[in-house]
């Protein structure tokens, strides 16, 4: 599956950029392989439009903010967040300016830290996490950085068990615990829901940010998936520590994703910085970079195609919910052999 040449995925909410690195200078991201340019307006309020200017086709993320709206670099025609040419400095002042003169924008909401963008008609609302709203939770911003890997592959990843006794070996992987000792799923209109319990073992960095001494313990998992590419774990110990971690894939090609990762605990600084959380996170990403940036983008949703054993339950599930989305909204599996 190609995520560029299925246009349902437009429709979809995407984190594109930390709110903290909008501020007076636009930006520019690739989603789905179109580009977009944000910017701030006149209020504060972020805006999300197509990258091009509609005179010359320069690259509007290349100019600058001015009172509000963003002046192309090459001729210096102005655009509000609706998109309108407000200003055209090679016509006097009393000219008109022709209401042909637009640029698409597109839907962008602030939420979790992360400015998110939907090209199209939103299908579902941006993912809610419980914790987020949570006083006695702590939200920590891991990661953001592209990855060479299709999203489905990392959502796949993230709800896959059998994989950490491999792939995690000097972090929490426990060969002992190959499979999970429990894994129920049920199906949601936003996606999947469901419960875990894996053994793992705890390295000497997550022993100090556990607080636990012990070797070995038990996680267990509180499991969302959320439709197109977002995955809430929420991990629980047997000390009552919570450590929620959210991954949103968003998609920049076919081939290549913004990983967006962002945690919260039920601690504080005092007792775990975020900086030894971070660390050891890192590590775990790493380890998934590693294998994840090896595998084919191009994600078949025919299942014969692929082959597959038990454990891969929960992508089995994710790859019938793409198919029937697929064929929901009238589209064909677009693939390397077809395109």
């Amino acid at each position: 599956m190609l995520v560029t040449q299925q246009p349902v995925f437009k429709r979809f909410w995407y984190p594109v950029l930390p709110l903290n690195q909008l501020k007076d200078t636009p930006q520019s991201f690739q989603l789905l392989g179109q580009k977009i340019v944000l910017w701030l307006d006149e209020v504060g309020k972020p805006v999300a439009a197509a990258d091009q200017c509609c005179h010359r086709s320069a690259q509007l993320s290349l100019g600058k903010v001015v009172n509000g709206n963003i002046a192309c670099p090459y001729h210096g025609w102005q655009f509000n967040r609706t998109g309108a040419c407000v200003k055209v400095p090679q016509l006097t002042d009393d000219a008109p300016i022709p209401t042909k003169y637009q640029i698409p924008t597109y839907s962008c909401q602030e939420r979790y830290g992360y400015l998110w963008v939907c090209l199209g008609d939103p299908l579902q609302p941006i993912p809610e996490i419980p914790e987020a709203k949570d006083p006695n939770f702590r939200l920590i911003h891991e990661f953001y950085e592209p990855w060479n890997v299709a999203g489905i592959r990392v959502m796949e990843n993230e709800l896959d068990l059998a994989h950490p006794s491999f792939v995690h070996t000097s972090t929490f992987g426990s060969p002992d615990h190959t499979i999970p000792e429990e894994l129920e799923l049920t199906e949601t209109d936003y996606g999947l829901t469901g419960q875990a319990i894996l053994g793992v073992v705890n390295p000497e960095l997550q022993q100090k940010n556990l607080k636990m001494g012990e070797g070995k313990t038990t996680r267990y998992f509180e499991l969302d998936w959320f439709l197109p590419f977002t995955c809430r774990l929420r991990i629980r110990y047997p000390n009552g520590l919570v450590h929620v971690i959210v991954n949103t894939t968003t998609p920049i090609s076919d081939s290549s994703s913004q990983i967006v990762q962002f945690c919260l605990r039920n601690d504080t600084e005092a007792d775990t910085s975020a900086a030894d959380v971070i660390a050891f996170d890192r590590q775990v990403t790493l380890e998934d970079k590693r294998i994840l940036e090896t595998t084919n983008y191009d994600v078949p949703l025919e299942m014969s195609r692929e082959q597959h054993m038990m454990t891969d339950k929960p992508g089995l599930l994710i790859r019938r919910r793409f198919a029937t989305l697929l064929k929901e909204h009238g589209e064909t599996e677009q693939t390397l052999q077809t395109v």
